[in-house]
């Protein structure tokens, strides 16, 4: 079955992400060995049929094999590294609206009642063969183009209701609360994201949230394996690194464009972060990519 699902994705989709007529599907398709890229992820459902790839948040590292899926419920600061190619995925990205409208369908129906504990963050399981099965149905409506109108949302909404019986139900279930932890520690990320350029105090990131610095602290921790602060570095140095790669700039243009005040400490950090001074990395990237 997952044979099907890769040959599926192998006849429509094309590098990193492409996008399709279907709503809210991607595809991924990658057959040669690349660099680890920088990416953002937002929140949403990686099924994995062919490959492997390893996904580094912080000081968190996890390897998704082919038959399994990852969750991913906020918006991230992600390293993805394609350890096993050809690397096939179909990707979901994940609406709110559509899981709660099927959430109040269902009247909680499902194993697993979700806990203030649970704030999500990457989590992993092995796909069943029903689910594997409407993936690759969803995949295949790309053949069939006037199917995908009538049929997109059935085939979706059946995919989320198999999602909500599996081991990830309790994860997806806190995260279409509105006023749950995992609700917060996401608007807490997603502010971050719009405002990591500037100077954050904790406190401020505390109140979008609407916790307390130390409940902040513990949860998003736990979602993301950063502090939120060390998050916003993750994504200052994530958007300086895509700025040399493109070029024309300098290291200390590119760590002013950030928000870093000291271009001492941005050096300091990148090389600790990428293992190379600025220049150095962004050399090696452009050349790796003209090979």
């Amino acid at each position: 079955m997952l044979d099907e699902l890769a040959a599926a994705i192998d006849r429509h989709g094309r590098g990193l992400g492409s996008e399709t007529a279907v709503p809210r599907l991607l595809l991924v398709a990658l057959d040669e060995p690349m660099d680890p890229v920088d990416v953002r992820y937002e929140p949403m459902i990686c099924f994995i049929a062919d490959g492997a790839k390893r996904t580094v948040v912080g000081d968190r590292s996890q390897v998704v094999p082919p038959g399994e899926m990852l969750l991913n419920t906020l918006d991230l600061p992600v390293t993805a590294v394609f350890e096993k190619v050809p690397y096939r995925s179909a990707v979901m990205r994940l609406d709110g609206a559509v899981l709660a409208e099927l959430l109040l369908e269902l009247d909680g129906a499902g194993p697993g009642s979700p806990s203030s504990e649970t704030v999500g963050g990457q989590v992993t399981a092995p796909m069943t063969p029903e689910l594997v099965e409407a993936v690759t149905r969803w995949v295949r409506l790309l053949e069939t183009p006037d199917d995908i109108r009538p049929l997109a949302a059935r085939i979706e909404s059946e995919i989320l209701y198999r999602l909500l019986r599996s081991p990830l139900g309790p994860v997806l279930r806190q995260w279409s609360l509105a006023d749950s932890a995992a609700s917060r520690v996401r608007a807490a990320a997603a502010w971050i994201f719009g405002h990591y350029t500037e100077p954050l105090s904790i406190d401020e990131i505390a109140a979008v949230a609407h916790m307390s610095p130390a409940t902040l602290h513990r949860h998003f921790k736990a979602a993301t394996g950063m502090s939120p602060l060390k998050f916003q570095k993750h994504l200052r140095l994530q958007e300086a690194r895509r700025r040399l790669v493109a070029g024309n700039t300098t290291a200390a243009q590119a760590a002013e464009a950030v928000g870093y005040i000291s271009a001492t400490q941005f050096n300091r950090e990148y090389r600790r972060a990428y293992g190379l001074p600025p220049g150095q990395d962004a050399a090696r990237l452009r050349a790796s990519v003209r090979v």
